[in-house]
């Protein structure tokens, strides 16, 4: 596709805003290098990539692609031999770390919700564990080799902290003698060049010996080496090379591992961006409020509330444009400033993007087609160096397009024949826009020519469309009104402005018969149209009323059926233990009545016989009352504290501990209490004595101090999840130890552990408050909480 029309389009601003959203220069580079394709099925799959990123982004967010470098160039030194430095090794271990992290939640984003695309790209990305830990063990998080490294450098190093510290220690001696300390600028020990100097003042120079490294600005102080710790300086010089040298070998052994795998490694980057990029079109979707466009290559193109994406959400209009299906081409009219360029730029640019993968600013349900090539002649593009006037210009625009567009492309033409006289340039337009419209191609045009009207009006295939404008407020509206063509407005224009009316009336007079006839005609049509949107509007708020009472009605529906679902459960399950423990009761009086037998020799007494039956009897299962059936009141009097009653609901026996309001009492039923409406207790017995009630002990839990029970809880290197299951566990044993105070140690970190230990905390029913350890306990990285 011809890279002009990218400009025209200001599609590269899209893919600047693209590139934004992108964590790594990889993706950053892939988002600035997109190009449309004309290939169906190849931008279906990128669709459907941005698709399942869009849902990741809403589900569980962006993933992050933090520690991603660029590590292309040091990978391919590697490759040709060079020896990388700590910082390039860093990075490369800081890319593999963070292509296993992507690697980990994309698989469990699929566990989830299938991402196909994802999981694909995420798949192909090498395992690098071994060359990460050699990394790890050799380099530390600032870019330092660490002693470890290697056995060598390990004791190098111990000899260089030594000979630092016998160098100090003779400095230090020195620079506090009172003879020596007099001829010092400072009491201090300095470095200068690797080598351990004091400052001395000029004129006691000679006394020092040894060597001057440097002098102060003014000269008054000299950075002298003594004498009597030059060779313990040269001695320190010497180890410090020799852990140059062993720091050296280490690097070229890492690098040689690097080099091993560096086919893998920058195929890795190129995978990590890919992911990158696809992550960012779903975050420039979500910035747009884009959706996913239904994608067809048959000519066919409806935007449902296309918005231009570079304009702003509160300031763009939205416009519905349908093309391909009962018409192919389009011409627009209407006044200048009225959204006519901005409609043809919006038509173009969501083409752009939806052939490039992206979502588009447009309702669901919207469709847009595959071209092979987009051809626009937009703007005035007058050019003084080419001696060329905008009518040239424009011909130049439209030449180019005849002779490249075919039946598979999409024309956008911006004043057609412009920049000429009137009568010929309609006449060029006319021709034009036929020729075109004889080809087959898909074509949105625009116009000021009165003539293309009719044309438009005349033609199969073609379809008149105008911008709105208001003329009571004398502006347009940059609606598109598809079906209708657009009015002049200058005689309501000039009246509104004050224009005389004998003028005004002489101006009608010059008009044609047939050119008022058209203007009635268009003003009738507008008018019809205007009363058909708002009765469809009507309608459709009728509609969304019905839809919100159907739907709520539903809602009301399936919360009932939920509720006798579970009432039903609960009442089979309740009879289940009913019958179960009747059962079980009628098995032991059968065991019991076969064991008399046999103690009788086979012959039970009578009386014997009767007390079983009666046992089971009394164990058939007793119907349970419903609580919503109020018993009748027999009682001879209101209950008071102290009275035994029957509790209904319950079918059991209790004493009366107080009575609660007018309407409830407590009642003591065996070691347990409740409140229970009065209108469900029946008087058995009265109180004998006035006496207070001595109440019946209750079971209780009585907390202990457990001095088995520890009052920290070290969570560091668990996930949320795991440690959120210890923190619950931990939390009940400190309660039930009487604990006032606990530590929970979670490290510093990212904070994400902190921070979802701490809302658990919030929300414990045990925890009177929380904060940050102090300074002497672990700081931020951990917390106490207070128990009540």
């Amino acid at each position: 596709m011809d890279s002009k029309i990218f400009k025209t389009l200001e599609y590269q601003k899209i893919l600047n805003k693209l590139s934004h959203y992108a964590q790594t220069a990889a993706g950053q580079q892939t988002a600035l290098r997109l190009q449309p394709s004309d290939d169906l099925e190849h931008i279906k799959k990128m669709l459907k990539g941005t698709d399942e990123a869009y849902a990741a982004d809403r589900l569980k967010g962006v993933p992050s692609f933090n520690g991603v470098v660029d590590i292309t160039p040091a990978v391919k030194r590697a490759r040709i031999g060079g020896t990388l430095n700590p910082q390039e090794l860093l990075g490369i271990r800081t890319t593999v770390q963070a292509a296993r992290r992507i690697q980990v939640y994309v698989a469990s984003l699929h566990e989830e919700n299938p991402v196909e695309t994802l999981l694909f790209w995420s798949e192909q990305l090498s395992e690098q564990r071994s060359l990460e830990n050699s990394i790890k063990g050799c380099i530390d998080e600032n870019a330092e080799v660490l002693d470890s490294a290697s056995t060598e450098l390990s004791q190098i190093r111990r000899e260089l902290r030594s000979g630092e510290v016998r160098i100090r220690e003779k400095l230090d001696s020195m620079i506090r003698s009172s003879t020596v300390s007099k001829m010092l600028q400072d009491q201090l020990i300095t470095i200068r060049g690797d080598r351990f100097v004091i400052p001395v003042k000029a004129e006691y120079r000679s006394y020092f010996g040894g060597i001057v490294h440097d002098q102060s600005g003014s000269g008054a102080t000299l950075f002298i080496e003594p004498e009597s710790i030059v060779a313990m300086n040269n001695k320190l010089r010497e180890t410090r090379l020799r852990e140059e040298r062993e720091i050296e070998v280490i690097l070229q052994k890492l690098t040689a591992l690097v080099a091993e795998q560096a086919d893998m490694l920058l195929y890795d980057v190129d995978i990590l961006g890919n992911l990158d990029f696809i992550f960012a079109k779903a975050r420039l979707a979500r910035e747009m409020k884009a959706t996913l466009p239904l994608m067809n290559d048959r000519g066919y193109l409806k935007l449902k509330k296309g918005r231009h994406p570079l304009i702003p959400l509160e300031q763009v209009v939205p416009i519905d444009v349908e093309l391909g299906n009962s018409y192919t081409s389009i011409i627009v009219t209407g006044p200048n400033t009225g959204g006519k360029t901005v409609t043809l730029k919006t038509i173009g640019l969501l083409s752009l993007m939806a052939m490039s993968g992206l979502f588009v600013p447009v309702e669901d349900e919207s469709q847009l087609c595959v071209f092979d090539a987009i051809y626009a002649d937009i703007g005035d593009e007058q050019s003084i160096e080419q001696n060329l006037s905008t009518f040239s210009s424009h011909m130049t625009n439209i030449i180019s397009i005849l002779k490249n567009m075919t039946p598979k492309s999409l024309v956008l033409l911006d004043e057609v024949g412009a920049g000429t006289d009137p009568a010929e340039g309609s006449a060029l337009a006319v021709s034009i826009l036929e020729h075109m419209h004889a080809m087959g191609c898909r074509m949105v045009a625009t116009t000021h020519y009165s003539e293309l009207k009719a044309y438009a009006y005349e033609r199969k295939g073609i379809i008149n469309a105008s911008m709105e404008f208001d003329v009571a407020t004398l502006s347009p509206t940059y609606r598109l009104l598809v079906g209708v063509p657009g009015r002049s407005n200058a005689f309501a224009i000039a009246e509104r402005l004050g224009l005389p009316s004998r003028i005004l009336d002489y101006a009608r007079g010059e008009v044609t018969e047939e050119d008022q006839r058209v203007e009635h005609m268009i003003a009738s049509l507008e008018q019809n149209r205007l009363t058909a949107e708002q009765e469809r509007e009507k309608a459709e708020q009728l509609r969304r009323e019905m839809e919100a009472l159907r739907s709520r009605h539903q809602t009301e529906l399936d919360k009932l059926e939920s509720q006798r679902d579970r009432m039903l459960e609960k009442a089979e399950d309740e009879a289940r233990v009913l019958v179960d423990k009747a059962r079980s009761e009628a098995e032991k009086i059968i065991s019991d009545l076969r064991k008399l037998a046999q103690e009788e020799g086979a012959s039970v007494k009578e009386h014997k016989l009767i007390a079983a039956r009666k046992e089971l009897d009394e164990a058939e299962p007793k119907q349970r009352k419903k609580n919503t059936v109020k018993r009748a009141a027999t009682r001879t009097r209101s209950i008071m504290a102290g009275d035994e009653v029957t509790v209904h609901s319950l079918n059991k026996k209790g004493h009366v501990v107080e009575l609660s309001g007018s309407k409830e009492a407590v009642v003591q039923l065996g070691i347990m209490k409740m409140k229970v409406s009065l209108d469900d207790l029946e008087l058995l017995q009265p109180a004998q004595t006035p006496a207070p009630r001595v109440q019946k002990p209750v079971t209780g839990v009585k907390r202990t101090r457990d001095d088995n029970v520890r009052n920290e809880l070290d969570l560091r290197g668990a996930n949320v999840e795991e440690a959120l299951i210890e923190v619950d566990r931990f939390m009940d044993e400190a309660f039930l130890a009487n604990l006032g105070q606990v530590h929970i140690i979670h490290g510093k970190g990212t904070g994400v552990l902190r921070t979802g230990i701490q809302e658990y905390l919030r929300k414990h029913k045990h925890v009177k408050s929380y904060r940050i350890g102090n300074y002497n306990e672990g700081g931020t990285g951990v917390t106490v909480a207070e128990l009540e």
